[in-house]
């Protein structure tokens, strides 16, 4: 399949790091799993630019607050009673935004697969 023709390139601010994840997690898919696996996905994946807005306004704003997006609640009270581990630790969220959000969306292609695979969608 040619790369441009994956509905996989569909989804937004897509990188190619993500997308050679994504082609190996669902390799053995049928296109109606792939489908369903797409529109779960879609709505639990955080895009790269979205998270660096997060990070901006959890650096000047609101301490913590890419850490609560990402669902990793603990470090948002912590960073936000250390405001952002006194802006060290916001400032390397900023620089390493684009980890923080491949590193939530692994988590939430195994997620998806589970629910695709568990059969939830038909």
């Amino acid at each position: 399949m040619d790369i441009f023709q994956s509905p996989l390139m569909s989804l937004p601010g897509i990188t190619p790091e993500e997308f050679s994840y994504l082609q190996q997690a669902t390799t053995g898919l049928t296109e109606q799993q792939l489908r369903n696996f797409l529109m779960v996905y879609s709505t639990k994946r955080k895009n790269p630019s979205d998270m660096l807005i997060f990070c901006l306004i959890g650096l000047l704003v609101i301490p913590g607050l890419q850490r609560f997006i990402i669902g990793q609640i603990g470090m948002g009270i912590l960073y936000l009673l250390t405001l952002g581990l006194c802006f060290i630790g916001s400032i390397i969220d900023v620089v390493n935004h684009k980890t923080l959000a491949f590193e939530h969306n692994q988590k939430m292609v195994f997620e998806s697969l589970q629910m695709v695979r568990m059969g939830g969608f038909q």
